[in-house]
């Protein structure tokens, strides 16, 4: 409720983006004053959040100027209750729906995929395609690599590339999403591997909040460039793979 209503609060800054009369920046102190309230603005288009920006700037004014409130104090923690508890329910429909939808078009895809020449499927759903082998000892799940690559959705959204970064990823074979701790301990050193990661090898019904949504299948371009033995390590709580959230168990 508190991070709720500071959330709003912050939103009331954004009212000047909204006026028809778009305000000059003068200084400093209204490009900031712009670009928090272009920020909010953007938040709420994405959560589409129904604002009146006429009435929101009216609070605006009464809280500045010390106005008698239209709404007592109960009635507004009533009113931003129930304003929590629709917000949620409303994200919770949406996921369900983005679950579902992602669900179907990742198993739709994987079937389809998995027919084609030189891929290979392992007992847990992962699938690959070898384009380049390497040579030398693949990783153990205890040892650290550093390697390229390059993340994409099934219908090519690009979510992640080191190779827009400029530069490779390092991180623990065990810290990373299933898919690829496994797909990793297939690969030698300087191997190219295209993965296609079902979603319980992935990020999940969670996904990671961003491009990677609820049950989203995967499809990662992984070339390992050199491998570092590592000790045994307890896995972290949460696993992601190589995403600009950083490969935690991640891919």
């Amino acid at each position: 409720m508190k991070n709720l209503v500071v959330g709003i609060t912050l939103a009331i800054l954004a009212v000047p983006a909204f006026a028809e009369d778009r305000p000059a920046l003068k200084d400093a102190k209204d490009k900031v004053s712009y670009s928090i309230g272009l920020d909010i603005g953007m938040t709420f288009q994405k959560q589409k959040m129904e604002i009146n920006s006429d009435v929101l700037a009216a609070g605006l004014k009464d809280g500045l100027s010390g106005a008698k409130p239209l709404l007592s104090p109960e009635e507004v923690r009533q009113v931003m209750t129930q304003f929590s508890k629709d917000m949620r329910e409303k994200t919770a429909a949406a996921n369900k729906e983005a679950a579902d939808k992602n669900t179907k078009e990742g198993e739709k895809f994987l079937a389809e995929n998995k027919a084609k020449p030189g891929v290979k499927t392992t007992a847990s759903g992962l699938q690959y395609k070898v384009e380049k082998e390497g040579s030398g000892t693949p990783p153990k799940e205890t040892d650290t690599v550093e390697v390229n690559y390059r993340g994409t959705l099934i219908d090519g959204t690009e979510f992640d590339s080191s190779y827009k970064r400029g530069e490779p990823a390092t991180f623990p074979v065990d810290r990373v999403i299933k898919g690829w701790t496994e797909a990793l301990q297939l690969m030698k050193p300087g191997a190219k591997y295209q993965l296609f990661i079902p979603s319980n090898l992935g990020y999940g019904p969670g996904g990671t909040g961003g491009d990677i949504g609820p049950n989203a299948t995967l499809i990662f371009e992984v070339e390992l460039l050199s491998v570092k033995p590592g000790e045994s390590s307890a896995p972290s709580p949460a696993a992601s793979a190589p995403t600009s959230a950083s490969p935690k168990k991640s891919p």
